[in-house]
């Protein structure tokens, strides 16, 4: 590769992007040159690549620091963009601060002050009281999913925040919603307002499929064995709800993740490593997963229950289809349930007499050491490969993180591979490795 490529270019080749999307390279052009843009854009067509693009060019390599700040709604939102922009091979250090989180694991990450600073308002806020690091240095805002961050309740912390940055050259704010004012703390009155929201979701199918009983279970199962094995995700209203479709699916050997706010982060985290790595093909979950999830390639949604708020119908929908691609929403009504005024009439889905898909290949394992230890991607591969005895089609998806790595390997050889490489020594590490 030439060392006079264009760093854009190039970061998209390290990703595997062919080109930026109109949207996409708008945003560049308009953050290059404006110091206040706003971003409307649909949930899942690259705004994370978007606004981090033009403001890696504004960070300094021999600045200390934090330069760049990004607020968003969620810890999973937090992880997602922090995985995106590692991704990308920009050389400047990130650490992602979210609550549920041990303080002590984010002072770690402070020894060596990061360039680039990513957190949800509530956990950054309390950093700010506590001085754990200096607003000095920063120069960018984000804003993230603005919209979403004042709907759960962070507009104090966000306003106790924006307060603090007095040497800020750039503010970016990002929504997925057409009708947003913003509020007098967020200070930005000439902001450039770039606006994708008209192309919504105009490659998205919607369509009906109609269970012939009040309950509605027994037409959730039939429904995905007509679909067949691709990612999807069920969504519900309530976390009771989940208990009770998952406890249905269990019993129909149908493996899936859940997803809801009383689960432990943990807990959510390895859900969404199971459904990326492919052990689950689907993940039943609440409006916590209607937006900022790195969950990419669904396929299809099924609303088993219909959100109240048309709002809450665009972003769960917003799963597929993503990048503007093309992808399937179903809602499923059962007897006398009344559909929301906001849906029009739709086209039903008949369902065939299809046999459940096959169980997935994968299992995921885990790994205690990541990148605290220095452990990279390819040390795991080379140890599954020349030590382990795997061939290329029996390794999956690798995931690091900071204490911890996931990969997923196949089924068939899981119990042989991990009796075999557990306790074998990653860099100067000697590691466990078991299934979860």
């Amino acid at each position: 590769m030439s060392e006079t490529q264009d760093p854009t270019q190039r970061i998209l080749d390290k990703m595997g992007i062919e080109s930026l999307n109109d949207m996409q390279q708008e945003a560049l052009s308009e953050i290059s040159k404006l110091d206040e843009v706003v971003l409307l854009s649909p949930t899942g067509t690259g705004k994370t690549l978007a606004f981090v693009l033009p403001l890696l060019e504004t960070l300094k390599k021999d600045a200390t620091g934090v330069q760049l700040l990004i607020l968003v709604p969620s810890r999973e939102l937090a992880i997602q963009i922090e995985q995106v922009i590692r991704g990308m091979g920009s050389g400047f250090k990130i650490n992602a601060f979210y609550g549920g989180q041990s303080f002590s694991k984010d002072r770690e990450g402070l020894k060596q002050t990061p360039s680039i600073l990513i957190g949800t308002p509530g956990r950054i806020a309390d950093h700010l009281r506590r001085n754990t690091f200096t607003t000095k240095s920063i120069s960018a805002l984000v804003l993230d999913e603005f919209d979403k961050m004042l709907e759960v309740g962070f507009e104090r912390e966000m306003k106790e925040i924006t307060r603090s940055l007095n040497h800020l050259n750039k503010k970016i704010l990002t929504s997925a919603s057409q009708n947003m004012d913003l509020p007098d703390f967020v200070r930005m009155n000439r902001a450039k307002k770039i606006n994708y929201l008209h192309q919504g979701r105009s490659q998205l199918e919607l369509k009906a499929i109609i269970s012939p009983t009040k309950d509605k279970l027994e037409t959730l199962v039939k429904a995905l064995a007509h679909l067949g094995n691709k990612p999807g995700i069920v969504f519900c209203n309530f976390k009771e709800s989940i208990q009770r479709v998952s406890e249905h699916l269990e019993e129909h050997q149908i493996t899936h993740g859940c997803f809801h706010g009383d689960m432990e982060q943990q807990d959510r985290e390895r859900a969404l490593i199971k459904f990326r790595n492919g052990t689950h093909q689907l993940i039943v979950a609440t409006d916590l997963a209607a937006r900022g999830l790195d969950i990419p390639e669904i396929e299809f949604i099924l609303h088993y229950h219909m959100p109240n708020r048309e709002h809450e119908f665009t972003h769960r929908n917003g799963r597929t289809a993503r990048m503007l691609k093309g992808g399937t929403a179903y809602i499923l009504q059962g007897t006398q349930e009344r559909m929301p005024d906001y849906l029009e009439k739709l086209e039903t889905e008949e369902l065939s007499d299809s046999p459940m898909p096959a169980p997935s290949e994968w299992t995921t394992l885990f790994i205690s050491g990541g990148r605290r230890d220095k452990i990279s991607k390819g040390d795991i591969a080379g140890l599954f490969f020349k030590q382990g005895g795997l061939g290329k089609d029996q390794l999956g998806l690798i995931e690091i993180k900071h204490d911890c790595a996931f990969l997923s390997v196949h089924k068939d050889v899981v119990t042989q591979v991990t009796e075999k490489l557990d306790n074998s020594r990653l860099k100067k590490k000697k590691v466990r490795i078991r299934v979860i």
